[in-house]
């Protein structure tokens, strides 16, 4: 593997079979700043990307082996490397593969043969934008919202640790990496419907019930082209802290640590309402994990949420 580490831009891989290719390309980007990887081939680019993560993908389309097209493919059902902006360079010869190329997650091309200029500006605007986004995203991450993204088709292709616990709790089960989830009903459906009439024109509400919780979402058009932002919340009655002490095993603190978690609050925002450290509230999720036997927040809440349709008695109904 090729290297070349300075105070960059930001890093590149660049994937093709081509030595003159790679060379030109190389020294392009590494004269403009940028720290550089190169692959010959997909599987060697996958290879790489196991241990490292760059900014952005230039990636030639018809390669031996395993062409351009089956490794944005294998990339894009990653979770940790989905994320990575894939421009494919293509011959004019070759432009009826692009079609296909956007359909596996390629967010622009290059036509060879290679112009500097072009592939720089390309470049610089792709990182640019990736880079907004994912500082958008660890504000919403920081901030506790719930918040989902989604692309034209309704797939979800990112959600808040909050959401997840919700989106899960409506759902009841995990969502698998490689089979990219969907919003649960009638969440789903609300969702296409905007996005087929054009929620840019202005951000759509729908307020609908779960069980007995009241589910509010909010959409509008995300910063990544194709993709839609939904804001979540919810309201619901107290919960019976005393039923969930009495059926599962949880002490009344637990019970009210999971309360909080089932509203989307941080650990922090928890010990800051009870009274407690958040280290407190950490050991309180342990005992909370092994007494209800699962291992993460959301299914923890999920566990709980289940028992609404069993016991409707699990809620103080005020």
């Amino acid at each position: 593997m090729n290297t070349h580490t300075c105070n960059s831009e930001g890093t590149v891989m660049i994937v093709d079979d081509v030595p003159a290719n790679l060379a030109l390309l190389f020294d392009t980007l590494e004269e403009a700043g940028y720290r550089v990887l190169v692959a010959t081939d997909g599987s060697q680019a996958l290879e790489q990307l196991q241990r490292v993560t760059p900014d952005l993908l230039l990636l030639d389309i018809l390669m031996p082996g395993m062409d351009g097209l089956e490794t944005c493919r294998q990339l894009k059902a990653d979770p940790a490397l989905k994320s990575i902006p894939v421009i494919f360079m293509t011959a004019l010869s070759e432009l009826n593969y692009l079609l296909s190329g956007f359909r596996e997650g390629a967010l622009d091309y290059i036509v060879k043969p290679i112009r500097n200029q072009e592939v720089l500006a390309r470049v610089a605007a792709h990182i640019s934008q990736a880079r907004k986004i994912k500082r958008s995203e660890q504000v919403l991450v920081q901030s506790g919202l719930t918040a989902v993204a989604i692309n034209a088709n309704g797939e979800i292709t990112w959600f808040s640790p909050s959401a997840e616990i919700l989106l899960k709790a409506l759902e009841k089960k995990d969502f698998e990496a490689n089979s990219p989830p969907f919003l649960p009903a009638p969440l789903g459906q609300w969702a296409k419907t905007q996005i087929d009439s054009d929620c840019s024109a202005q951000p759509r509400k729908l307020v609908y019930k779960f069980r007995n919780i009241q589910v509010m979402a909010q959409i509008a058009p995300y910063q990544s082209e194709g993709e839609y932002f939904i804001l979540l919340s919810t309201k619901s009655s107290e919960w019976n802290l005393n039923f969930i002490h009495d059926n599962f095993g949880l002490s009344l603190r637990e019970a009210e640590v999971l309360m909080w978690v089932a509203r989307s609050k941080t650990n922090r925002e928890i010990g800051q309402i009870l009274g407690i450290s958040h280290r407190t509230v950490n050991k309180h999720l342990e005992h909370i994990f092994e007494k209800l036997g699962v291992a993460t927040r959301a299914s923890a809440v999920a566990v709980i949420m289940d028992q609404i349709q069993h016991n409707h008695c699990y809620l103080d109904q005020n």
